[in-house]
């Protein structure tokens, strides 16, 4: 019998949603996507401290004498981002999707500005911008920079992705791929009903992917659907067929040891056949849209708090190291205090996964008891795997 994974290949590009290089060269996937949080849990594995402690000496350096520690981190986190995603094209055939800071989600001119100087950097490396996804998240001022960027040769990916407006708007801009976020609609749903679960078939992720997926092929449009953020891989399943799947290396794991029959779900030609009413797309029916999408709404809001929470973390980790590597052995009990406080909003001690609001990755890294919830003892050892907290 042949595995899920070699199956769902026939018919979808499979992507490898994590900054651990060494999973990317088990899996050999044809593209990758990475994200703050998928980079600090990539950054705190001892192979890889290398690389951040020379990015980070070399951000230092040009940043010059009067520029603070976080401001050196952020510059660094750029870097960082395209020194992982140089390392990852050696290894991968196709493209890897570079993320834009979530805190300018709604700023058109500043998104474009950093697309630009990411290209920028990967160019100075030799590397074509063929070969590089923009991740920018689905607002409208995203959507419209993604537009002008497209238009530029500079391709782009964009995500939070939850709605049908979203999709369409993305389309019509002329954006290369969206990654609809399967396992967090799942999630608003399954909160806002109180049910435990859904049946692949009747899950909310799986279906408004395969209403985008529909519509777009039905139209003709030339932009990629990339179903993201699984919760299990009924979810994938469900969506075998999809033009290309972002999975987690757990996950790819899971289909990899998995002997089944895998029939295509999503095609093309059955599309075509189906009835769908064309909708029309601007600004004003955009906000109308996303306003009476509650779910989308909630989702997105979350979802760039959430990815600039990871990235705030990261340039934290960045912060510290940088201190540990010019000024020696430090104490940096309140930095991790006051890393532990900017997440546990309600102040009882615990970080849940709702409270983290970041990608998976970190969250699973540090939940080193696997309780669902993190301490600040365990936020201190998942961040002093680096560095050696008093």
């Amino acid at each position: 019998m042949v595995s899920l994974l070699e199956q769902l290949r026939q018919f979808t590009i499979v992507v490898a949603d994590t900054g651990d290089i060494q999973a990317i060269e088990k899996f050999t996937p044809r593209d990758a996507t990475t994200n703050p949080s998928l980079i600090t849990a990539a950054a705190q594995m001892p192979q890889y401290h290398q690389i951040v402690d020379e990015t980070l000496l070399k951000a230092k350096a040009d940043a010059g004498s009067g520029a603070s520690d976080k401001e050196i981190a952020n510059l660094a986190f750029n870097r960082l981002a395209v020194s992982f995603g140089q390392r990852i094209l050696d290894i991968i055939p196709g493209r890897v999707s570079t993320e834009v800071d979530a805190r300018l989600s709604y700023d058109t001119e500043a998104t474009i500005a950093t697309a630009r100087n990411i290209i920028d950097q990967y160019a100075k490396l030799g590397i074509s911008p063929d070969r590089v996804l923009i991740k920018i998240a689905s607002t409208w001022e995203g959507i419209k920079a993604a537009e002008i960027l497209e238009k530029e040769g500079i391709h782009c990916n964009l995500t939070l992705l939850f709605g049908v407006h979203q999709a369409i708007a993305c389309a019509e801009a002329g954006v290369t791929l969206i990654s609809p976020f399967v396992g967090r609609i799942l999630d608003w749903y399954k909160k806002e009903t109180g049910r435990e679960s859904y049946p692949p078939h009747e899950d909310p992720g799986v279906v408004s992917v395969t209403q985008i997926y529909n519509y777009y092929k039905k139209f003709g449009y030339q932009t990629e659907v990339m179903g993201a953020s699984f919760r299990n891989i009924g979810e994938i399943t469900e969506l075998a067929g999809c033009d290309l799947l972002t999975i987690s290396p757990q996950l790819l794991t899971q289909l990899d040891s998995t002997d089944a029959d895998l029939p295509r779900k999503l095609d093309p030609a059955m599309a075509a056949t189906m009835d769908i009413e064309t909708i029309p797309m601007d600004e004003a029916a955009f906000r109308a849209m996303h306003k009476a999408d509650r779910m989308a709404t909630e989702k997105l809001d979350e979802g760039i708090k959430g990815f600039s929470k990871a990235l705030e973390t990261l340039e934290d980790f960045l912060s510290i190291r940088l201190a540990q590597l010019t000024q020696g052995e430090i104490m940096i009990t309140h930095a991790r205090d006051d890393l532990f406080k900017a997440y546990d909003l309600d102040g009882d001690g615990f970080i849940t996964r709702e409270e983290w609001l970041g990608t998976d990755a970190v969250f699973d890294a540090l939940d080193s008891d696997h309780d669902g919830k993190l301490s600040v003892h365990e936020i201190g050892v998942g961040l002093g795997a680096t560095f050696q907290l008093a």
